[in-house]
């Protein structure tokens, strides 16, 4: 057996800022992809530990259902059999790199044992979104202690996602790709793995701080808003006026999210304005996502560093 694909996403706008209520972007990432399959051979290390830590999973959605905080019915007794027989979920999506590798496992969990599973065929309906967020939320908090339920969401519909409030989602078209255009989005590979829970406990601490709290109110927001609203209708030139401000936002105010020897590529970035950095998720390491009107020029700049293109114009 071997399941449907679901794939990685990207958050392009909206990392911390949609718990503030801000915008939120988000585009799956084909690149990236896993999928729950059966191995003859479940003796390796990946598969082995993969097995493992799904059967704690289906632990925690027993938990969660019991207690009736998930208002969702799985065939818990097909999902034990399957993970007996050593099921586990081969991946291509990299852990604790921002890309939403949490969020592919719940999608493929609740696409094959829920039952009677929100209908995405036809219209996709403003409520549909919010039930399937809400599930979805509750679900991947396994794995970060707290989640927006946006990465399941976009990986169970592979579709790009708008969030305008927690309160009003919806599946939105974007300006189609220029393969042969000289700008890029782009991954940034730090080299290191980060961990979410801690990343989002001290944004919460931050924002008990007037300051911080006022930072992301009157400019993180705001220029998070601009960007998408820039992004989507193909207005590059304000785009960038407006990302060049977020990420020295970013810089300013989310240091501890930007690991040390980080510091100076994105620094650089800002004086030269050959390229700008944004958190990609919720930082401390994984991947940021870079943005620049001259990828050539960018590679030149950023020589030594793994690129991955996830977007051109």
């Amino acid at each position: 057996m071997k399941g449907p694909l679901f794939y990685a996403k990207i958050l392009l706008f909206g990392e911390y800022g949609i718990i503030k209520d801000s915008k939120g972007l988000a585009i799956p990432f084909n690149a990236f992809k896993g999928a729950l399959r059966f191995k003859e051979d479940t003796s390796s290390e990946i598969a082995s530990s993969s097995n493992s830590h799904l059967k704690s999973y289906a632990a925690y959605l027993k938990n969660q259902v019991a207690e009736q905080r998930l208002d969702v019915s799985f065939d818990f007794e097909r999902l034990d059999a399957d993970l007996e027989k050593g099921m586990y979920f081969d991946s291509s999506i990299p852990m604790g790199y921002g890309v939403g590798s949490s969020g592919a496992i719940v999608a493929a969990i609740y696409d094959r044992y829920a039952d009677e599973k929100v209908s995405v065929l036809g219209s996709l309906t403003r409520d549909k979104l919010l039930t399937l967020k809400g599930q979805f939320a509750i679900m991947e908090s396994h794995f970060h202690g707290t989640s927006s339920g946006l990465d399941p969401l976009n990986s169970y519909l592979s579709l790009p996602i708008l969030i305008h409030a927690k309160d009003h989602v919806e599946s939105t078209p974007i300006p189609s790709q220029n393969q042969a255009g000289k700008g890029a989005v782009f991954l940034l590979d730090s080299g290191i793995t980060g961990e979410t829970a801690p990343m989002v406990q001290l944004f919460m601490e931050n924002l008990k701080n007037k300051q911080f709290e006022e930072v992301m109110r009157e400019q993180f927001v705001q220029y998070t808003d601009a960007c998408i609203d820039h992004f989507l209708s193909g207005n590059i030139r304000s785009l960038f006026s407006d990302l060049r401000k977020l990420s020295g936002v970013v810089f300013d105010h989310f240091k501890p999210m930007i690991p040390m020897n980080f510091h100076d590529i994105w620094k650089k970035g800002l004086e030269t304005d050959t390229y700008y950095l944004k958190l990609c998720g919720s930082g401390g390491g994984g991947y940021f996502l870079g943005f620049t009107q001259d990828l050539e020029a960018t590679k030149k700049a950023l020589d030594g560093h793994q690129l991955e293109v996830v977007y051109t114009f």
